[in-house]
């Protein structure tokens, strides 16, 4: 009897030994996001509602650890690190995904979209459910579509209202070959520099000038090393919320839902947040001694048409194409 309690009793042993780490594992986890913006950003700010809600709604099981300011690296450093399961999460730029993915690329030709409500009524809708089942088909689950804004474009030179101001500046670009060509089109020399340096290479001379939203110009300061801010509106930029999907595939059906809620709540929260930062923005950068100046919108369109034409002879054309009949 007593061999029988005995055996019983360190079969049940065995038992739990070998569900207590998956027990555990249900019961706590930590992941990272990364991305390359500052505190006070709307992007940082979203992830921090992000990680505050899933851990919420996942009563204290799931914490998420975020990293502002390119501490993990810079965008494209930290795309390969989602793809390989290296990084959970990152809010990353749009131009550094389309390394990955193309297609990404298809939502910055220059002057298609207005309004960041515009390109979202795309990403919304069937064009952004494909796009996000191409991102998984690289490693990359979207968990939403965020706002990086319209672009505009500052130097310390000059200030730019017509396209031959633009004829050899030397311009920072992102990793993003569709803003290369659009420099290139204008006039101007296109130089790719990290976002963390970007201050510094202003402040330098290395470059006389870079292109940004609003929001990213006056959260890093850049108006302190940077005169003139013309308002050319030249291109939205999303910026895609991704999960490496070894991360997801790692996740319960009931953890994959609160992450999903979660991001709705910081997706929601980031696109307000945008809206309301560009609102305000230009009136304190003026009040900081910034010179504003706007410009022939169609004589820079015109100047640009041939970048569209050049994108839709690539591999992208074919869901370009749709994106173009879908804005215009």
């Amino acid at each position: 009897m007593q061999r029988k309690t005995f055996t019983r009793t360190l079969l049940t042993a065995a038992a739990l030994a070998v569900a207590l780490p998956g027990l555990a594992q249900a019961q706590a986890m930590k992941l990272t996001l990364g991305h390359g913006a500052a505190p006070g950003n709307p992007r940082h700010e979203a992830a921090v509602k992000f990680a505050e809600t899933l851990k919420a709604k996942t009563a204290g099981r799931i914490e998420v650890q975020v990293a502002p300011s390119a501490q993990l690296g810079d965008d494209a450093a930290m795309v390969t690190a989602v793809r390989t399961g290296a990084l959970d999460m990152t809010a990353n730029s749009q131009g550094a995904v389309s390394v990955a993915v193309p297609e990404y690329a298809a939502y910055g030709m220059p002057f298609m979209f207005s309004t960041p409500a515009q390109a979202f009524k795309l990403l919304d809708g069937p064009l952004g459910q494909e796009l996000a089942q191409k991102s998984a088909d690289k490693g990359m689950v979207v968990l939403g579509y965020w706002d990086n804004g319209i672009r505009h474009m500052t130097n310390s030179k000059r200030p730019i209202t017509k396209v031959e101001d633009m004829k050899g500046l030397k311009m920072r670009t992102p990793p993003d070959a569709v803003l290369v060509d659009i420099m290139q089109a204008l006039g101007a020399e296109a130089q790719q520099i990290k976002f963390a340096e970007l201050y510094v290479a202003l402040q330098q001379g290395v470059v006389d000038g870079q292109e940004n939203p609003l929001v990213n110009i006056h959260a890093s300061k850049l108006y302190e090393v940077q005169k003139h801010l013309a308002l050319t509106s030249h291109m939205f930029q999303m910026t895609p919320f991704l999960m490496s999907k070894r991360t997801w595939d790692r996740l319960s059906d009931a953890d994959r839902k609160a992450v999903t809620e979660a991001a709705a709540e910081a997706t929601a929260l980031q696109r307000k947040m945008s809206q309301e930062a560009d609102d305000k923005l230009l009136d304190d950068l003026k009040a900081k001694g910034v010179q504003v100046t706007t410009v022939d919108k169609a004589a820079f369109a015109k100047a640009t048409a041939a970048v569209d034409a050049k994108w839709l002879t690539t591999p992208i054309g074919p869901y370009l194409k749709k994106v173009i009949a879908a804005a215009r």
